[in-house]
């Protein structure tokens, strides 16, 4: 098996944290997905309607633009990316950051962090920005605390 990257999309620290946490359990390589233009707690401010991410995610050809690119993603057979849930699916970010590279065969899993929303259908949404022997699988959502050990079990329970 090829190397692993936990690429990831933060807004407000919490992703970030279960990702550089999946990253060390797994020992995998991790990179940011940064917005060229960071998000403000404005920007955020769901109850907003004129917020920029409701104005994203209201609009799904939204597509922020990202700082950088992964280097060598080729070298990578799987690959964990994770984010927020925002409106039941995943912010329009991560469409951009799938839609900047070729990941023919290759796994996606993906993970996420929310206050109590679910996946909904964040997975068949996301299918449209990657070739189709691309398999996405729909990995697992964090709401609160969790140990190194159930990270270990939930990714060796994926294979």
């Amino acid at each position: 098996m090829g190397k692993t990257l936990v690429a990831y999309f933060s807004a407000s620290g919490v992703t970030k944290a279960v990702a550089e946490r999946i990253a060390e359990v797994s020992n995998s390589d991790v990179y940011e997905i940064k917005s060229e233009i960071p998000y403000t707690q404005a920007d955020l401010d769901w109850r907003d309607k004129t917020s920029r991410s409701s104005f994203e995610m209201q609009n799904p050809s939204s597509r922020p633009a990202i700082t950088d690119k992964v280097n060598n993603i080729k070298q990578y057979d799987r690959i964990f990316i994770g984010f927020p849930i925002w409106w039941y699916v995943a912010p329009t970010i991560i469409n951009t950051f799938l839609e900047s590279y070729d990941f023919s065969g290759k796994t996606i899993i993906l993970f996420a962090t929310s206050g109590g929303s679910g996946f909904g259908k964040t997975a068949e949404k996301l299918t449209d920005s990657v070739s189709t022997d691309t398999k996405i699988i729909e990995g697992k959502l964090f709401n609160g605390s969790l140990s190194n050990q159930d990270i270990k079990e939930w990714i060796d329970s994926i294979g």
